[in-house]
């Protein structure tokens, strides 16, 4: 096949924009990474945005490598029950993830979340940047001056560490098992509480 010059320089014009637009080509993500006592009731909350296309079910902020859920719920490791969401900022900012993690859980409670107490049920806030840090504190301040709890926001926010994926039967409870799950969070008081506190859903 012979090509004339203008069809040449055409051509190769042609193809250098595919080798930068191509269609299906990744989008940018990022990670970001919340606890809020139970895990299995931190993943579809997150799950169902728009721009999130994982939240992981795992354990943070210890000192053991490759804790076991039962390690981790012993309080000897350290570690928090976390959910570490990949999310993709073009679609879905990190203030809304914000806004989802504070209308699931007690930021007033260090002690646990709801039926679940200790250690490893604590509510916390792992940044994996600067800006992270900045939009998770400036959040913060405004919740404990919205007058919404009637004792202090007291919800850490601390650099992200190394993260470790929990055991599979944990992934998705929601979906694997609903009944049981229900159940759990029906019996745990999480939903009565959140929506004492949140009647403007």
């Amino acid at each position: 096949m012979k090509f004339s010059k203008r069809g040449a320089v055409a051509w190769l014009f042609v193809a250098a924009v595919l080798c930068f637009v191509t269609p299906g080509r990744a989008a940018e993500t990022e990670k970001a990474t919340f606890a809020g006592g139970c895990f299995w009731c931190m993943e579809h909350p997150f799950e169902e945005l728009d721009g999130v296309s994982a939240a992981v079910s795992g354990y943070t902020g210890g000192h053991t490598e490759n804790p076991t859920y039962e390690a981790v719920s012993g309080g000897t490791t350290g570690h928090v029950e976390a959910v570490e969401i990949t999310f993709d900022p073009a679609r879905v900012s990190y203030e809304k993830l914000l806004e989802v993690y504070w209308r699931q859980i007690d930021p007033t409670d260090q002690g646990g979340q709801f039926v679940d107490r200790g250690d490893s049920y604590r509510p916390l806030i792992f940044y994996h940047d600067e800006t992270q840090k900045e939009l998770a504190q400036m959040s913060k301040r405004a919740l404990d001056a919205s007058g919404r709890y009637p004792k202090p926001v007291n919800v850490p926010i601390t650099s992200a560490g190394p993260f470790y994926r929990a055991e599979q039967y944990h992934q998705d409870y929601y979906n694997e098992s609903p009944i049981r799950y229900k159940i759990y969070r029906y019996a745990s008081g999480r939903d009565r509480y959140l929506d004492s506190i949140w009647d403007d859903k």
